[in-house]
């Protein structure tokens, strides 16, 4: 089965929320591995949305969206949308 990968990209308009968020996201990661946090990507083309891109490696989509999904996870996630606007996508791997 292919790995998936977890993109948030992320502008951030509470920094003290973002902090909360990372601590509570920290507890609920599971099976992710963080691959790569990002405040400056070197963008080669078109505009990159937010201040922070991060990449998140999972062992399936099918897990990436378990993992979302979770309870673990919610709580987590209402303070990242309370303190910054987000896109997110899963990607699957080859």
């Amino acid at each position: 089965m292919p790995k998936a990968y977890v993109i948030f990209t992320e502008e951030i308009h509470d920094l003290e929320g973002m902090k909360s968020y990372g601590k509570a996201a920290g507890a609920a990661m599971g099976g992710a591995k963080v691959l790569a946090v990002d405040s400056k990507p070197q963008v080669l083309e078109g505009n990159w949305h937010g201040h922070q891109t991060v990449v998140l490696e999972f062992e399936s989509a099918e897990a990436a969206q378990a993992w979302y999904d979770s309870d673990a996870y919610s709580h987590a996630r209402v303070l990242r949308q309370a303190a910054a606007d987000t896109n997110a996508a899963i990607l699957t791997g080859f």
